[in-house]
């Protein structure tokens, strides 16, 4: 099966940007869409950005314009670049391989890695 792990999450300060990663291995990573979602403190888990495995992309509103989504097929992962961070960003993030990327939306496979905390602090 496919094994997923996410790195590059901490403590930063409001405004402060972080860099996460998603290591991939076990399927066909470059033909895989990718999400990236995350869990706050006491809420469901939700969508953060996409991308399919041709390069389109989308992202929640709330990101959008801060946050980018990226991916080097060739070394089978996946990034994504966090700017202007703001306290409620704080929350577990988790990389989801090979769900389903829609016009509208994206259906994660179930495929999760352990997630990494991101703290956006004063």
């Amino acid at each position: 099966q496919v094994q997923v792990a996410e790195c590059g999450g901490g403590m930063v300060q409001p405004g402060g940007s972080l860099r996460l990663s998603c290591a991939a291995s076990g399927g066909m990573f470059s033909v895989y869409h990718i999400g990236w979602y995350r869990q706050g403190p006491g809420m469901q888990r939700e969508l953060v950005a996409a991308i399919s495995n041709d390069g389109s992309t989308k992202y929640a509103d709330s990101v959008k314009g801060r946050f980018t989504i990226s991916r080097d097929n060739t070394k089978n992962l996946a990034a994504l670049q966090m700017n202007t961070l703001k306290p409620d960003d704080t929350a577990v993030y988790y990389c989801n391989p090979g769900g389903m990327y829609y016009m509208e939306s994206y259906t994660p496979s179930t495929y999760w890695g352990q997630g990494t905390q991101v703290t956006v602090s004063s």
